[in-house]
């Protein structure tokens, strides 16, 4: 059923989005609030292990094997700490999406003028590619190590199976979800058989998961970094759009129950990620600080790669586990492909609303985000492929406020959530949060941007000119920071709880009057 409301008069210069969000509101069919809770918790698994891929993607995979290179198992707190942060900031873009009805794409097309809505979207797609190129890298060395295949020829391989997975989707959503999962338990199986042929010291494990420390010179900034490549850009806007997949009644205990089940499911498969993370933080700090370690793998483990790492398992441990290594580094590349290109899809329909097969947007996506890991990997070959994915990582550090600022201002604005807007304690805490991650991401950018200049082989005269051409770079960015977070909203949504009460109203004001919807459309007309 269609309205044909008028726009209720708001103070300032806000504005009733209403039949955006009415349709895409669920009318709650085939969810039966008297089933039991399990079987409702059971109906929205899914989005969160979707997400779950981004901690658990060959960048991190990296990033993971150095820090247990260098400081053994001292920084598991960090991977903890890190992941109990996701959970929250993961909460919010599930949370938006429920009330809502809509993900942040749309929201953030409804909200910003139209320079800020396409800088926006421009900064998400770079953001998709910049997550897509260690996930295709990392796919192609897999291949490379279980098939001896060139890089580069592994890179056209990464794109064309994942988009044939990607095929899954006109199955539904569910089946692609199912395929997501299967691949992260087949990572953790993997890194799990790694850990027991390693047999790293339980009670040292322990005592760096739960026991803050920074030993040695370089301990801060690898700290920072395992940090830095844990929240993506584009999973906020991931997460909020898979949970539209749930029909969610539109009550009150309805959107309460979907919240806290999309909590739980995410607890569950971040809980996953982080037995992931820790085996293989594990693995390379048991393998790279052996006793009888040969100088040749001692120098592989002061530079640790995606690729070094896979001889030096197979250098120390055998061949088996340097195959086992490559299954879960395939299982890794591929899976996070498949949600960064789907990320990909929910980004170009809400920000442009631009509607083509799914097919066409896939292969879009994918072939942005193949061209330069196949260039740099057929004119660099394995090593300029691994510096790629530090670039990637700085980028995608450079976009996180873009996706981030939008999603606190939209989770906590009562314009947006309606009467299930946090309390002011949860929006204070998440903004802190919020601030604490992204002031953790410039610090690790700047750092990384600082170290180049000052330790790059060009002449003095170059750097001058690079020094002058990023600080009013930087400035514009604090300032595009500083735009996000004090504008105030412009646009004013109903939720979907709000929107369900006018058309009950309405209801029972035809059924009083004794007619039908459709005669007094019928009479309207």
């Amino acid at each position: 059923m269609e309205h044909n409301r008028e726009t209720p008069a708001v103070s300032g210069k806000e504005e009733v989005d209403i039949e955006a969000v009415a349709g895409l509101r669920g009318d709650g069919s085939g969810v039966s609030s008297q089933d039991p809770a399990w079987k409702r918790f059971l109906r929205h698994i899914g989005p969160g292990f979707m997400v779950s891929l981004a901690y658990l993607d060959p960048g991190n995979l990296e990033t993971d094997l150095q820090a247990g290179a260098n400081h053994r198992y001292e920084l598991l707190w960090v991977i903890l700490i890190g992941l109990i942060f996701a959970l929250i900031i993961q909460s919010l873009s599930a949370n938006l999406g429920v009330v809502t009805g809509r993900h942040l794409a749309e929201l953030c097309k409804s909200e910003y003028p139209v320079w800020v809505k396409i800088c926006l979207w421009l900064l998400a797609e770079v953001a998709v590619i910049a997550a897509d190129i260690p996930e295709v890298i990392g796919t192609a060395f897999a291949f490379n190590l279980l098939f001896n295949i060139p890089v580069w020829i592994g890179v056209l391989i990464a794109g064309s199976s994942t988009l044939l997975l990607l095929g899954l989707q006109r199955y539904g959503v569910r089946k692609l979800e199912f395929l997501v999962a299967l691949l992260v338990f087949v990572m953790a199986a993997c890194f799990f058989v790694e850990m027991s042929i390693v047999k790293p010291p339980a009670k040292e494990v322990l005592k760096g998961l739960f026991i803050p420390r920074l030993n040695g010179s370089s301990a801060t900034a690898d700290a920072i970094a395992l940090l830095g490549a844990l929240v993506m850009p584009h999973n906020l806007f991931l997460h909020s759009a898979l949970v539209l997949s749930r029909d969610t009644p539109a009550s009150v205990r309805g959107m309460n129950d979907a919240c806290r089940f999309f909590l739980f499911e995410s607890g569950i498969a971040l809980f996953v990620a982080l037995l992931v993370n820790i085996a293989i933080i594990s693995v390379s700090g048991t393998v790279c600080n052996a006793g009888n370690l040969s100088p040749e793998n001692a120098a592989k483990c002061g530079d640790l790669t995606l690729d070094s790492s896979s001889f030096l398992l197979k250098n120390v441990l055998g061949r088996s586990s340097a195959i086992v290594y490559g299954v879960a580094l395939l299982a890794s590349g591929q899976s996070s492909s498949i949600t960064g290109t789907y990320a990909g899809q929910y980004i170009m329909q809400g920000f442009l609303d631009i509607k083509m097969k799914k097919w066409v947007r896939n292969l879009m996506t994918r072939s942005i985000a193949i061209v330069p890991s196949l260039v740099v990997s057929i004119i660099g070959g394995s090593s300029g492929a691994g510096r790629l994915i530090i670039i990637a990582s700085m980028i995608l550090s450079f976009e996180l406020p873009f996706a981030l600022i939008p999603l606190l201002k939209f989770s906590s604005s009562r314009n947006k959530m309606g009467q299930c807007n946090n309390s002011i304690y949860i929006v204070g805490f998440s903004w802190t949060l919020g601030f604490i991650i992204i002031g953790i991401n410039v610090y690790f950018l700047s750092s990384k941007l600082i170290g180049w200049i000052l330790h790059n082989s060009l002449p003095t005269y170059a750097n001058v000119l690079v020094g002058i051409t990023l600080f009013p770079l930087m400035l514009l960015y604090v300032a595009a920071v500083v735009y996000l977070t004090f504008r105030k909203d412009a646009v004013k949504f109903m939720s979907r709880r709000e929107l369900q009460d006018i058309d009950d109203t309405e209801k029972a004001k035809v059924a009083n009057e004794g007619g039908s919807e459709d005669d007094r459309v019928v009479q309207s007309n």
